[in-house]
């Protein structure tokens, strides 16, 4: 915590300042042009990766970068997409997955989760994922074919499907190499971009 601590000091101290007009700015509107949905991993921060600004990215971070497919219940990622989809605008999804991601490790390896069902019970949403992977054990693959398979869960969100339908949303698959920070994209061109 102490770290933390000090990191809001220095936060107040050099960085805020240095932003005043931005954070003014953002105080009265809300306006990100992308949604990006990455993992939980402590590895993986959207905003560094992509160079961002504060207010440029709606962000989702589920275990796996997991995107269950639409159902009318309600739930937490649901509810974010319509959201950033629906009433933010944004225009572009990113959906990224990474290297070494432990949910990818624990499926393509087939991990004992019975210690941890929560967690067992949400890695399902990546079914599909590892049906696509030819290779048991491939976690690079799995990787891959998880991003494409949340890519596919996405289109199934109303605000999602319609936003497509009406050429006002782009969506794309990144994976994200940690060793390397090299940024690889599936969906459109499958080439690397520049970290």
């Amino acid at each position: 915590m102490q770290d933390l601590t000090e990191g809001i000091a220095r936060f107040q101290k050099d960085v805020f300042p240095a932003k005043t007009e931005l954070f003014a700015h953002l105080a009265t509107h809300h306006t990100p042009h992308t949604l990006f949905i990455g993992c939980s991993d402590a590895r993986v921060v959207p905003e560094l990766i992509t160079g961002a600004e504060p207010g440029d990215l709606f962000v989702i971070r589920t275990a796996g970068n997991l995107v269950p497919a639409y159902t009318p219940d309600a739930d937490g990622v649901a509810a974010s997409i319509e959201y950033a989809v629906a009433t933010l605008g944004v225009r572009d999804i990113v959906l990224c997955g990474h290297s070494a991601c432990g949910a990818m490790t624990a499926l393509a390896r087939s991990h004992d989760l019975s210690g941890a069902p929560a967690v067992a019970a949400w890695l399902r949403h990546a079914d599909a994922s590892r049906a696509r992977t030819t290779a048991a054990g491939d976690v690079p693959d799995l990787v891959r074919q998880n991003v494409l398979a949340q890519l596919a869960n996405l289109t199934t969100h109303p605000s999602v499907a319609r936003a497509l339908a009406e050429q006002q949303l782009t969506l794309h698959g990144w994976v994200f190499d940690i060793a390397t920070g090299r940024v690889e994209e599936l969906a459109t061109t499958g080439s690397a971009l520049a970290a």
